[in-house]
């Protein structure tokens, strides 16, 4: 057994030292360049905490007498590039720079536990210095807490004092994961507890002086045997500890073989904290570490992340750090190889001195430039390929060069992405009149920054001028306080790291509850995609209630997503409430929350409801996934008697139509009343109305032309794409499927232009006309692309597939690829699919490679000049006159 510490930690060996020299952070580790891992004002660099598990007394460099770092010789076999297995012994090192800080935060605890005893005790007395109620709330659950941890520590020490590889503390983590619910109701009270505790101060000098002179027991083998702490600072404690047990949970597995009894364990309890975290993020007020102003006040950054700034008509993205007095926008400066990165500051403006856009007086921003669509979405083309031959590359016995500089090359795209995809305004001014102009892809992005720099507003602030050494000195030390260390590309991503889901999300929004006051409230769903957050879904407007019953469905398309977010507003039906930025009607957000996107649970076959908690009211949902493959399988119906799931043919032959009623009823009422709607055909509808008109269709229901009057635009809209994606085959049929594909390829334009017009006359019939007929629609439908954003393109990606997407034909399951066009079969998709459960990412890609020949293929019928039936059936070849 190894000798143990004076408090009876495992000494640890030679490799304290290379492990001492990293920070945690929420990408991992990262490398620590200073020579004391300590910021300017002698603080140290990591956020959130005071005490880092690595730099615990176990884990720090040793020193010689002189106080100069000594590194000691590594013991043969373990020097770095050995081919020694590591894994278990950082493991432990981790486990035993962990159980250091617990006995820390134990310590911390008992500390906050000391004066609420004899609080408690004289609270019933005739000279109480604190009433019951008081007492209860500044100190609520921190006894709980306590025996929590207690509990958790003499578990764990005895596994680090018998350690070898077989040794499990999985379930332990996972226990104490299991015990969030009691960090919840403390974080619950944690703003009412410090208000109590503040007044109290001010009203009572005798609790004043308890409260500013906790006295902390240092660890057992510290030479200094207490140490001064606030309340205040003891308070915030265990907020902090819930994100370092997060950390420490993924380094754990970091170290734990797959195949060790721990591994799904661990995974399970960082699932669960996770979860935690990502409902509690918002709620907690987080002391970062601070830089000292020159009053000798500490200035805690509060927020920090990436956000594009619209600087001289071009687009910058910037690194912006909140401050409890500030706002600094900053850009990371170019440097040679070897030196540390540094920021440059931009611009600053003191909070007291900020203030909003302005609804009546805001200037247009017509002159910010806005890609089209279609180039963003050819870029995420781009990218998903890029992430396929990554993938295989990997594979290859020599592929790590070509993987390193397709991984540089994925990083500039999917940085241009993010540098253009966002596209909603977010104006800041200063008391000059000066104004800065950020564009976010996410209302909940806009409205955490929102908020948070409103709440500091709230606190009595000065004005603040940073002379050029000041501003030189906190730009400086940004580079050690930020807490987002890299741009949100998958490039910067471990590869052990979760891909995201790629498929689709099923998710009905179900009812809110905790309003105050009745309300005209929705709902908006947000998820991620290539780094950014985008708006998918929308429920109706519940009128006037307190408490509202969506019950609403709906499927979002998922590229890599992680997490679910969900806002809440009140509807605002004011005129004069214009925002001139967006030419948007400005609704409030009543509250905001987010859930990640847990393969295991959402990926079952029953529906997974779930709670989001924000700001006191509660939105129930249920969700479930369906991955890509399965969703795209076409099932022919089994009834003949309706219209969905059957043969275009058969129902135009029982109709004795020429297009069927429901395409011509569904596109009449969409340009009667839709087609200025913005996003008509790409903004979900509501799945229990496309439904109740799917099953009215089927049925040959009276009222079917009542349902359609009276029902939401989308619903309608995604009734007739419904219609078009369960047709047992698709409407340019299985037989012509390559013969497009091979067609749209062809390099010569009257060479596309004989191919693309003598496919489209081989089609049957009802097909050509109900194809037709479409086109013209969709064509009257971008026309209108001003008001409903909707181009020929973003059209195209919408029904693309939909009208070319083979089934799964029983004659063509087995054939051999013999032609360049069977590379785009459903065959070869059916093929590969099944070997990508490893890499949704890979299947992901093959899918929209499909999709973006079938798009490319609806582009040039809707690009080209109008169509006739008859014409067309009258000319077995076209032969254009402009090439």
């Amino acid at each position: 057994m190894e000798p143990l510490s004076a408090h009876g930690l495992p000494r640890l060996s030679w490799i304290d030292t290379l492990y001492s020299n990293f920070n945690y952070n929420t990408d991992g580790y990262e490398g620590d360049g200073t020579e004391d891992g300590k910021s300017q004002d002698g603080s140290e660099t990591l956020p959130y905490i005071d005490e880092s598990p690595t730099m615990s007394p176990q884990l720090c460099t040793p020193q010689g007498p002189d106080g100069v770092m000594v590194c000691p010789t590594p013991p043969e076999g373990l020097l770095p590039g050995g081919d020694i297995e590591k894994g278990l012994e950082m493991k432990k090192l981790v486990l035993s720079g962990f159980l250091a800080s617990e006995e820390i935060y134990i310590n911390q605890l008992e500390a906050l536990l000391l004066p609420m005893r004899p609080l408690k005790a004289t609270a019933t007395t005739s000279q109480p210095v604190l009433t019951i109620q008081q007492v209860e709330t500044i100190f609520y659950k921190i006894q709980d807490i306590f025996e929590i941890h207690k509990e958790f520590y003499d578990a764990l020490l005895p596994n680090i004092r018998q350690w070898d590889e077989k040794v499990t503390v999985g379930h332990l983590f996972q226990k104490l994961a299991s015990q969030l619910g009691v960090y919840k109701a403390f974080v619950d009270n944690y703003k009412v507890a410090l208000e109590t505790a503040e007044k109290c101060s001010q009203a009572n000098s005798q609790f004043q002086k308890i409260s500013e002179n906790l006295k902390v027991k240092s660890p057992k083998d510290s030479k200094d045997c207490t140490s001064t702490v606030t309340m205040e600072a003891l308070l915030y404690k265990p907020i902090d500890r819930v994100t370092r047990s997060t950390l420490v949970l993924h380094d754990l597995l970091k170290h734990t073989p797959k195949d060790h009894p721990d591994f799904p364990l661990l995974q399970d309890a960082l699932r669960i904290s996770q979860n935690f975290l990502s409902s509690i993020n918002e709620e907690i007020d987080p002391r970062r570490t601070a830089v000292t102003t020159p009053k000798g006040e500490a200035r805690q950054l509060v927020k920090d992340g990436f956000l594009v700034e619209v600087s001289e008509s071009s687009r910058k993205l910037r690194h912006v750090f909140l401050f409890t007095d500030l706002l600094l926008c900053a850009k990371m400066k170019k440097t040679s190889v070897g030196r540390h990165q540094q920021y440059e500051c931009k611009w600053y403006i003191p909070l007291a001195d900020l203030t909003f856009q302005t609804l009546d007086e805001s200037d247009s921003c017509h002159s910010i430039q806005v890609l089209p669509e279609h180039e963003i979405e050819e870029m995420k083309i781009k990218i998903s390929l890029l992430k396929s031959e990554i993938q295989k590359e990997k594979k290859a016995p020599k592929g790590q060069n070509r993987v390193e500089r397709l991984r540089k090359k994925m990083n500039e795209q999917e940085s241009w992405l993010l540098l253009h995809s966002p596209t909603i305004p977010f104006r800041l001014h200063n008391k000059h009149g000066k104004s800065y102009l950020f564009l976010l892809s996410s209302d909940y992005e806009r409205s955490e920054w929102r908020e948070s720099i409103q709440k500091l507003q709230k606190k009595d602030l000065q004005a603040c001028v940073l002379s050029s050494v000041e501003l030189q000195v906190l730009t400086s030390s940004c580079f050690k306080l930020r807490t987002v260390h890299n741009i949100p590309v998958t490039s910067n991503k471990d590869d052990e790291e979760t891909p995201g889901l790629y498929g689709f999300l099923h998710v009905i929004v179900h009812s809110a509850k905790g309003f105050k006051e009745s309300a005209n409230l929705y709902c908006t769903l947000e998820v991620d995609s290539y780094g950014y957050f985008v708006s998918k879904a929308k429920t109706r407007v519940f009128r006037d209630t307190a408490e509202p019953q969506w019950n609403e469905e709906f499927e979002i398309e998922l590229e890599g997503s992680q997490f679910l977010r969900i806002l809440c507003y009140e509807k605002c039906y004011d005129k004069s409430m214009l925002n001139k930025d967006d030419n948007e009607i400005v609704d409030k957000i009543m509250g905001k929350g987010q859930v990640q996107l847990d393969p295991q649970t959402v990926q079952s076959k029953n529906w997974h409801m779930d709670v989001i908690e924000m700001n006191g009211i509660k939105v129930e949902f249920s969700m479930k996934f369906t991955s890509r493959d399965l969703s795209l399988k076409r099932t022919p119906s089994k009834k003949q008697s309706g219209v969905f799931g059957v043969k275009i043919n058969v129902v135009t032959k029982r109709e004795r139509s020429k297009v069927p009623y429901i395409v011509r009823q569904c596109i009449e009422e969409v340009e009667k009343r839709g087609i200025d709607e913005v996003g008509i055909y790409r903004i979900s509808g509501v799945a229990t109305d496309i439904q109740a008109l799917k099953t009215a269709f089927d049925t040959n229901t009276k009222d079917i032309l009542v349902m359609l009057s009276d029902m939401d635009i989308n619903a309608i809209a995604g009734t007739l794409k419904l219609y078009f994606r369960e047709l047992p085959e698709p409407l340019l049929t299985d037989r012509l499927y390559p013969a497009f594909m091979e067609g749209i390829s062809l390099s010569d334009p009257a060479a596309k232009e004989n191919c693309m017009m003598h496919l489209l006359r081989s089609l049957p019939d009802p097909n050509i006309m109900t194809f037709l007929t479409l086109l013209e629609h969709l064509k009257r439908v971008a026309e209108k692309e001003p008001l409903n954003k909707m181009s020929l393109h973003n059209l195209a990606t919408v029904f693309g597939p939909t009208l070319l997407r083979p089934s799964e034909s029983e004659s063509t399951k087995g054939q051999n690829i013999t032609s360049v066009s069977d590379i785009w079969s459903h065959d070869v998709m059916a093929q590969v699919i099944p070997t990508c459960t490893s890499s949704a990412a890979m299947c992901f890609s093959l899918c929209i490679v499909t999709a973006t020949a079938a798009v490319q293929v609806l582009l040039y019928y809707l690009q080209h000049p109008p169509i006739s039936f008859a014409e067309l059936k009258r000319n077995t070849l076209y032969f254009s006159t402009d090439v």
